[in-house]
């Protein structure tokens, strides 16, 4: 056998142990970036069922108008790519039909985690007790379905 056929198997062999070696600590070690929609992320990222409401920031004095403004904008910069997608696209179609209660439950559910609202929104876990008779989480949830098939995308601001 040639030198350089040796040193090619050789290589070979090497690579073969290298990869071996990497796939084996890979499957040992958990994945940091959990991805969306499996069980290892809803464990991870949702509140537990008995966690306290957040205590919603005051703001008196606030017109509608301005407290629909302020919903459109936090709907669009929630902090996941997930939930600003379907809050701001529900903010839209949505907000400036709401009365000023259901502005208010909206501005409430908005203060809760993006994961959580993410994960009742999509039906992949059941609300809190203070959220089961939501109409706006009702509302949200049938956006969510799509079931127009419309093609979405991060509204403009106006």
């Amino acid at each position: 056998m040639s030198t350089m056929l040796r040193l090619a198997s050789r290589q070979c062999i090497l690579s073969l142990r290298t990869a071996r070696a990497f796939s084996t600590s890979a499957r040992r070690s958990a994945d940091p970036w959990l991805l969306p929609n499996t069980p290892e992320h809803l464990e991870k990222t949702t509140s537990p069922p008995d966690a306290p409401a957040p205590t919603p920031l005051p703001r008196t004095g606030e017109s509608v108008d301005k407290m629909r403004a302020r919903l459109v904008y936090q709907s669009r910069k929630r902090g996941t790519l997930e939930s600003d997608l379907l809050l701001s696209t529900f903010a839209k179609e949505r907000l400036g039909s709401m009365t000023e209660e259901e502005l208010r439950e909206f501005d409430k559910l908005m203060d809760e985690p993006d994961w959580d609202i993410y994960y009742w929104a999509t039906g992949k876990k059941a609300p809190p007790a203070r959220w089961e008779d939501s109409s706006v989480l009702e509302k949200l949830r049938e956006h969510v379905k799509n079931e127009g098939k419309v093609v979405r995308r991060m509204p403009d601001l106006s």
